[in-house]
């Protein structure tokens, strides 16, 4: 390939990328090739541009993928240190364990389906960072920085079932039924008897 073409392509990929890579390999001048004596053999042997360029885009999609997930990944922790917050350390100690493995996953995936469903980057995306104290229900929302607004509202209700004791709701309310709709995502026994105020 021509010096100016590998410069050209060089640059092409730079620019399209945003300076995150820079494909050395089409800089390297051989020798031969300076001198003009490439053989048709040689010739064949070497990528295209086209190839090397698929094959960036392959690590910018993997890029993509990688930063959408250590988003996500941020986000369920944004989520749990909320969660912990809203319980207090009275009823974290007890609740923890079990919201961890059964209701925190549950969130993660209706947050994550009800991103994807929106079709907006994940980033356009945040939690808010309000859970009610006392009786409230509310632990966090998702909120759509795009469109300003609520995109969904997590919430935990005290359910006192008689002869059982009490019960931790954890439900959830979407904007496209003017959040009216419970959805319910599980429970949490507490005991019989009444748990602490929240945050207390």
């Amino acid at each position: 390939m021509k010096l100016w073409m590998r410069k050209l392509a060089v640059a092409l990929v730079t620019i399209a990328t945003l300076g995150m890579y820079t494909p050395t390999a089409l800089l390297e001048v051989h020798a031969d090739e300076a001198e003009g004596q490439l053989s048709k053999s040689d010739v064949n042997q070497e990528p295209s541009v086209k190839q090397e360029v698929l094959e960036h885009t392959d690590l910018i999609l993997d890029k993509k993928d990688n930063e959408e997930e250590s988003y996500y990944q941020e986000m369920n922790e944004h989520i749990k240190m909320l969660s912990m917050e809203k319980f207090g350390p009275r009823i974290s100690n007890q609740v923890e364990d079990e919201f961890t493995t059964t209701i925190l996953p549950a969130m993660e995936y209706v947050i994550r389906t009800t991103i994807e469903k929106n079709g907006n980057e994940v980033e356009n995306y945040g939690i808010t960072e309000s859970p009610t104290s006392g009786y409230g229900e509310r632990i966090f929302h998702v909120y759509d920085y795009q469109n300003e607004r609520d995109l969904a509202r997590f919430h935990v209700r005290r359910d006192n079932r008689p002869m059982e004791g009490y019960y931790f709701n954890f439900h959830y309310h979407l904007s496209e039924d003017g959040f009216k709709d419970h959805h319910e995502i599980g429970e949490i026994y507490w005991d019989k008897n009444t748990p602490p105020k929240w945050m207390a």
